[in-house]
């Protein structure tokens, strides 16, 4: 038995390697880029990012739109990103009120408009809150964009623009997007820099 498959750490290394090189194959780098465009383009024209998911997805969701608000390399102008993730007040009174699977929908209906891009995050492709924001956004004119992993392929149908990891581990899952999501970030900062000539 290999040194690797006795150390869990060593184990967890050597799958999230096999699956971020087979991240950088073009059927996932495409998507990547053209979600990078379309958030650009959002931002360029004053409209925001929301963003959503659950348990990890949510920490993630927190510091994607720190990356945008406040910057991911350069010094730059601020631009809008909201993380539906982190208002206590509003996630506990809708859950309350309206049922958990509302928590995110509610938000996007109040705060979304015409033009703002949501990027839903879930490593299922399941998770029926995710699926119901998208839901709204689509009714509002919002481009929908997911983020989810080997078995979310359905998700498909309620996504503009879907991002597939290439792996069934919710934690592999969630490092692909992570990593994804500042490639993403960098994108952005440069061309959003290049436009405003900083």
């Amino acid at each position: 038995m290999s040194r690797t498959s006795n150390d869990p750490i060593a184990a967890h290394l050597s799958l999230s390697r096999e699956a971020l090189e087979r991240a950088q194959d073009a059927a996932l780098l495409d998507p990547a880029r053209k979600i990078a465009d379309v958030i650009t383009a959002a931002l360029r024209g004053g409209h925001k990012l929301l963003i959503a998911g659950n348990g990890g997805s949510a920490g993630e969701a927190q510091h994607i739109a720190a990356e945008i608000v406040g910057r991911y390399k350069k010094d730059r102008p601020a631009y809008a990103a909201i993380a539906l993730t982190t208002d206590t007040s509003a996630l506990t009174a809708i859950g309350n009120d309206y049922g958990f699977e509302q928590v995110f929908a509610r938000q996007v209906e109040g705060l979304g408009q015409r033009g703002d891009v949501l990027l839903a995050m879930t490593t299922s492709g399941r998770s029926p809150n995710i699926l119901a924001a998208l839901k709204v956004a689509r009714q509002q004119g919002l481009v929908t964009v997911g983020f989810t992993g080997a078995k979310g392929a359905s998700m498909a149908t309620a996504c503009d623009h879907l991002l597939i990891a290439p792996s069934d581990d919710t934690a592999v899952i969630q490092q692909i997007h992570l990593a994804f999501a500042h490639g993403i970030c960098d994108v952005i900062e440069r061309a959003l820099m290049q436009s405003s000539g900083t």
